[in-house]
């Protein structure tokens, strides 16, 4: 079988350290929330057709960050294009789940969750809770705090994606304000990180 996933060499720049432990702070959340064996944030690369994974909690959590799978195949791949959640009780019984991508990880869960990471009309990416608790995945709650976790990441990755590097400019211009690293949306980023800590201690 041919190896689906491979080293994100032409990712995005990592996230900054704030970034960056706020998806790990979301995903670790939600795993402990959800009573799951795995949660992940993928950023879609969509220039490249590929979702990347940002962070892991759980399963795979050594080796998969970074690493990177087309985004038009698997589960994952329908909730990036489509922009709308799913909970799969019996991945068995999927016709959506690509279980050959999940052997190239090194773990196929039997049930799942996903929501899209939406910011403005954008999806930036998706995240899963694998191998939930039965009584995490029982109806429309649980979609609605898998979806506050999923927010929480497109705020962290709307600020990584809006903080790329570009030459300065000669005099200061008024324009760049909002991009400034004290801007609104690192304002918001690090008030989420403090509510995902506050989650995770509870």
């Amino acid at each position: 079988m041919a190896q689906t996933i491979a080293p994100a060499a032409s990712a995005a720049p990592r996230p900054d350290p704030a970034v960056a432990e706020l998806l790990q702070s979301v995903v670790d959340t939600a795993r402990a929330i959800f009573g799951a064996q795995a949660s992940s944030v993928m950023l879609l690369d969509a220039a490249a057709g590929e979702l990347a994974f940002e962070a892991v909690s759980g399963q795979g959590q050594e080796f998969l960050v970074g690493r990177r799978f087309p985004a038009g195949r698997g589960i994952a791949g329908w909730v990036a294009a489509s922009g709308e959640p799913m909970v799969v009780d019996d991945l068995r019984d999927s016709a959506s789940f690509d279980r050959d991508i999940a052997e190239s990880t090194g773990y196929v869960p039997d049930a799942l969750m996903a929501a899209p990471l939406v910011r403005g009309d954008r999806v930036l990416g998706v995240l899963e809770v694998l191998d939930p608790s039965p009584q995490a995945r029982s109806g429309l709650p649980e979609l609605d705090l898998l979806g506050l976790f999923a927010r929480q990441a497109a705020v962290a990755l709307h600020v990584l994606t809006a903080h790329t590097p570009r030459p300065a400019p000669d005099v200061p211009d008024a324009r760049d304000a909002p991009d400034a690293p004290d801007g609104p949306s690192r304002t918001e980023l690090l008030r989420l990180l403090a509510e995902a800590r506050r989650l995770l201690g509870e």
